[in-house]
């Protein structure tokens, strides 16, 4: 398919749609879309900032929104990660 004169695949076409109604449901972040469908974090990144606008702007924009929010709290998932990780270690925080 073309967009804008550049080629997608269908397969492309379809697993960007795919991950970017994953991530509206469930408000995951990149790494777990990444995981869930088997490929690598910086392709569901180049999937979600520059195949989506092209495939479907008004969707691309809810989706930025959504990574918005994701990029604001990581501080704290990485917190509450270190955190899991003294406490299965047997430390004392």
């Amino acid at each position: 398919m073309e967009f804008g004169g550049i080629f997608l695949k269908d397969y492309m076409v379809q697993r960007v749609l795919e991950i970017s109604e994953y991530i509206l449901e469930t408000k995951c972040t990149v790494r777990a879309a990444a995981k869930k469908f088997n490929v690598s974090k910086s392709t569901v990144h180049k999937d979600l900032s520059q195949r989506l606008v092209l495939i479907d702007p008004a969707l691309s924009k809810k989706i930025k929104e959504v990574l918005e929010i994701n990029k604001s709290e990581r501080h704290i998932r990485g917190g509450k990660a270190t955190k899991e990780k003294y406490l299965r270690q047997g430390n004392k925080i």
